[in-house]
């Protein structure tokens, strides 16, 4: 397939009072056409930042884009002018965020935030952007959507708000979408449906998705393939099959073992232990070397390699390789 987007050696660094926050860290992944790729990891490991990265709206001060490409139909959006940029945020790769009560105007409907887009990117009149936005608001499951489109945010619930982001993505029928957890704060029956809306879609408008998330639940049922970001770093990737059948490094072991199994008695969980360690150290090793469980004298004294599993599925751990002290 072909790459729609590839992330080569991103580095995004937050300067603050307490030091250098090292969020994301010599990270490259590659998004294919058609394709869903879950960027997954626990809260605090730079999955966000390196999705505010793509399309550079990290806040600076106090974030940083220090290094890497971010490339896009042969540009590098990290060179790009802002008037570039514009052309290409939320036209040609959208956004949907993970908070959508932060991200929509309060005192506008949600009709007109949907149609600002297209007035802003396809040029339509007031009443022609609000007749497509209406549209939109159908196809992602929002009932009687020409009196939903009056409805200010507040009116909404969770779920029919995050719909309207959806909506709002879609506007200009971008060959990206980056969906930012956009069912962490939902139910479960609410996530099932926006997810199967976001599957829908992809598929039918060959679209291609990046997933953030934390959930390896979710990411069984949407992704095509997975990177596993850690510390500011990906510590493993390879399709969804790969993964799920093959884990290599501990810390995916650690979170797939992470997963409820629910037994007669009741649900039985396997924690890792420990937390993310501080960002603002440099690590000379493994970061994840503090609550490894097979760590090896190696690991905390120098980085890991990257080592090919099989295919395209690689793990950057000293464990698989072959010299190993």
């Amino acid at each position: 397939m072909d790459n729609v987007l590839e992330v080569r050696h991103l580095t995004t660094h937050f300067f603050t009072r307490l030091g250098v926050v090292r969020a994301v860290d010599d990270v490259s992944f590659t998004l294919r056409k058609k394709e869903c790729l879950c960027l997954v990891g626990e809260s605090g490991c730079g999955k966000t930042t390196a999705a505010l990265s793509i399309l550079r709206l990290v806040d600076s001060p106090p974030g940083r884009i220090l290094g890497g490409e971010i490339i896009y139909q042969g540009e590098d959006l990290i060179k790009v002018d802002e008037a570039r940029l514009r052309q290409v945020r939320g036209d040609r790769i959208a956004m949907i965020f993970q908070n959508p009560q932060s991200s929509l105007n309060p005192v506008f409907t949600v009709g007109d935030q949907i149609a600002e887009t297209l007035k802003l990117h396809r040029g339509l009149s007031r009443n022609a952007a609000l007749e497509k936005s209406q549209q939109l608001m159908t196809q992602v499951g929002i009932p009687q959507a020409a009196e939903r489109g009056r409805d200010y945010p507040h009116q909404l619930s969770g779920g029919m708000k995050q719909r309207v982001m959806i909506a709002m993505a879609l506007t200009c029928q971008p060959e990206v979408i980056i969906a930012d957890e956009p069912t962490a704060a939902l139910d479960t029956t609410i996530k099932a449906q926006i997810l199967d809306i976001l599957i829908d879609l992809k598929q039918s408008r060959e679209m291609s998705l990046l997933f953030i998330t934390h959930d390896f639940g979710t990411v069984a049922s949407i992704a095509d393939s997975i990177a596993v970001m850690y510390g500011g770093k990906i510590v493993e990737s390879g399709a969804t099959d790969d993964i799920f059948d093959h884990p290599t490094h501990p810390y995916t072991v650690g979170l797939l073992n992470c997963l409820p199994k629910i037994t007669k008695e009741r649900s039985q969980l396997m924690p890792i232990p420990g937390t993310i360690p501080s960002l603002t150290e440099p690590v000379a090793g493994c970061i994840f070397y503090p609550r490894c469980a097979c760590r090896l004298p190696v690991c905390n004294r120098n980085s890991p390699p990257d080592v090919i599993v099989a295919g395209e599925h690689v793990v950057s751990c000293h464990l698989c390789n072959d010299n190993k002290r």
